[in-house]
């Protein structure tokens, strides 16, 4: 009789025994629990761990044959990757677990790049998998970590360079690139050729858009900003605003032009390149006014042949100057022994633990003191006001001879006097302060609200009081004198100032309590004018079908009609169906209705007002939309923390991109 052997199962081409009770997976490392010799187990961890079917015994598994049959041919690709029988270098390389771009293996622990979170690690990924699914559900399914594309991060550091306005060249940064193949990993960071040419592409996308709007409004202002960037480069930004056929505000960058460097900079010049910026855009018939920055370099160009346009001094460059000439001597030195104040407290540990100890003693609020800043007056009243609110545990910590030493304190102390004239100079800073704010917002219309707040300052909050000390009174005086000056208030043309109109176009202002009654009228004659002006020009087909059904043809009617029958049928007659309509139709009517009605209320958008009333008076609403687009300053606002970020960032700009990067930062939302 021949000895027979029993047949072995095919699972063990996949496990291996470690010790008398457990097998390991040649694939995966899992450990399972080994008992009698049954392999049910290992094949149900093949089929659902690793899809791998491994047919059971038939019933011939009673079967003995004198020598082990040989092996089945494996049914998968999978299968025959894990053959012990093929040689080493013949097996396919297992895949790498995704998880390893979420984990970090530190000796015999994994750290989560995600949450910091440590595991143990036992040569098996399934904890891994398990903390992914479990903690970070954002994840896809099936135990998978997706990771951004090579396009979509790209396209994220392009969006980073473009808001942030890095140099393009950072993308060739050693830092940079060690930086994305730490958080991506087989990202292939581009070179700033290629982002270059991604920029560009979207740079040429956003100019057509917007070439689309500007095709569609009827009027379109300027502003010019001039600035310098490092090393002494000169620029002029030139920018529009706009209202839209459903009267919503707008406003983007047009173009960044370098200017000639070392010498005057030319009217010639200037208006060349806002001419041809113009021609580059084709909007140059549709410019009622630009704002600037800059009178030196603006106030020559009115003599250039090419320029039609009237020019307005941006508010807040005017109130910057009206505020340095009111600033005297004596005001200076205050201003400067606050800094060095401010400044000690910043540089001194000590002294900075304690006055916050102080403050907490006081009960007062825990503020850091503000520095003021040369380039921005409104940062004065900011350093005022906060000193004069920590004033008390201010002097506690110079007094303190264990914190501040007695030079020290003597060097720093401000007098009773000085802190006399900053508490009597704030209000004045804070409301001129508030005035800028107000020009300056991006969401309203801005050139309306410049003369009334002009008059405002100069007939009341500049106006010296009684309890003023001398410094405040001669300030006040001073900004007050600046202020006529650069903005005219006593010119006798100043009923055709652009700024002035735009505040008769506006409903809330349309009264012009501010002016004396001589100045209402001459401002009220100018507006008959323009609308007179309108007349002249083609009438649009609308205007003229109002006209005619105002005043119809007596025998056309009589002829159409039958004879009327009562009175009230010959008063329709003789004045007109729209006779007793809201609808203003004569332009001088139109203009005596708009005047006549009640203002609204401060608080409304103008821009709202006319998309509700603007068919009431059509040719006063064409008018408001020439002057009301002009903004009240330049961009960027010289008072705004996002006006000064954008100002500091452009300055880093590789000449080459400057006009491209800029157009990009600043017109994100269009």
């Amino acid at each position: 009789m021949k000895r027979t052997v029993r047949r072995r199962s095919s699972a063990w081409s996949y496990f291996e025994q470690v010790g008398a009770n457990f097998v390991r997976c040649k694939k995966c490392d899992a450990e399972l629990k080994y008992c009698g010799g049954a392999t049910s187990t290992m094949i149900s961890h093949m089929a659902a761990k690793h899809h791998v079917s491994i047919p059971l015994r038939s019933a011939a598994r009673g079967s003995w044959s004198e020598t082990p049959p040989s092996w089945r041919a494996p049914d998968t690709e999978e299968e025959s990757a894990f053959n012990p029988e093929r040689e080493p270098s013949e097996r396919r390389r297992n895949k790498r677990s995704s998880v390893w771009d979420v984990f970090v293996k530190v000796d015999e622990e994994v750290h989560c790049k995600l949450c910091d979170t440590k595991l143990k690690y036992m040569s098996s990924t399934t904890s891994m998998m398990y903390h992914i699914k479990n903690k970070h559900t954002e994840n896809p399914q099936n135990n998978s970590v997706a990771m951004p594309t090579q396009a979509q991060v790209t396209k994220l550091v392009t969006n980073m360079i473009e808001k942030d306005m890095f140099p393009i060249s950072v993308v060739d940064g050693d830092g940079f690139r060690e930086l994305l193949a730490d958080i991506v990993h087989s990202y292939n960071v581009p070179s700033a050729d290629e982002i270059t040419r991604s920029i560009e592409c979207h740079y040429q996308e956003k100019a057509a858009d917007l070439r689309m709007q500007l095709a569609t409004v009827e009027k379109v202002a300027l502003t010019a900003d001039f600035w310098t960037a490092m090393p002494s480069q000169k620029y002029m930004t030139v920018s529009c605003s706009f209202i839209t056929e459903d009267w919503q505000g707008k406003s983007a960058v047009l173009h960044t032009h370098k200017l000639p460097s070392g010498g005057q900079l030319t009217a010639e010049c200037v208006a060349e390149k806002l001419f041809s910026t113009t021609q580059a855009w084709m909007i140059a018939g549709k410019v009622p006014a630009c704002v600037h920055n800059d009178k030196e370099n603006i106030q020559l160009t009115q003599g250039v042949a090419q320029v039609t346009w009237n020019y307005v001094s941006c508010f807040a460059t005017t109130l910057q100057l009206a505020v340095s000439d009111g600033l005297s001597e004596d005001v200076l030195q205050i201003i400067s022994a606050a800094g060095r104040l401010v400044r000690h407290f910043s540089h001194s540990s000590p002294a900075a633990q304690a006055l916050k100890e102080k403050q907490a003693q006081m009960c007062l609020p825990q503020h850091k003191l503000i520095r003021s800043n040369r380039a921005r007056w409104d940062t004065v009243c900011d350093m005022f006001q906060c000193l004069l609110e920590q004033r008390w545990a201010i002097k506690a910590v110079l007094s303190d001879r264990t914190v501040t030493s007695k030079h020290e304190a003597q060097t720093l102390e401000i007098g009773d006097d000085c802190w006399q004239v900053m508490e009597n100079f704030t209000p004045v800073l804070a409301t001129l302060k508030w005035a800028t704010t107000v020009i300056s917002a991006e969401t309203e219309v801005s050139i309306s609200n410049i003369y009334p707040i002009t008059f405002s300052l100069v007939q009341t909050h500049l106006v010296p009081k009684e309890n003023d000390v001398e410094q405040v009174s001669s300030f006040k005086l001073a900004v007050q004198k600046s202020l006529r000056d650069h903005m005219e208030v006593d010119s006798s043309d100043l009923a055709s100032n652009p700024a002035l109109i735009a505040s008769m176009l506006d409903p809330r202002h349309k009264h012009l309590n501010f002016l004396m009654p001589a100045g209402r009228l001459a401002a009220k004659v100018k507006l008959h004018e323009l609308v007179s002006k309108l007349d002249a020009s083609a009438a649009s087909p609308k205007d003229e079908q109002l006209e005619t059904e105002v005043t119809p043809d007596l025998s056309q009617t009589a002829t159409a009609r039958k004879p009327p029958s009562n009175t009230k049928n010959t008063m329709m007659l003789l004045l007109g169906d729209n006779y007793s309509s809201s609808y203003a139709t004569d332009s001088e009517a139109q203009v005596d209705y708009y005047l006549r009605d009640i203002a609204p209320s401060l608080d409304i958008n103008p821009l709202d007002w006319w998309r509700l009333n603007g068919p009431r008076f059509p040719k006063l609403a064409s008018l408001a939309r020439e002057y009301l687009c002009i903004p009240g300053v330049s961009l960027p606002s010289l008072l705004t923390d996002a006006g000064q970020s954008f100002a500091v960032m452009r300055t880093r700009l590789n000449p080459e991109h400057v006009n491209m990067m800029v157009f990009l930062n600043r017109n994100a939302s269009i």
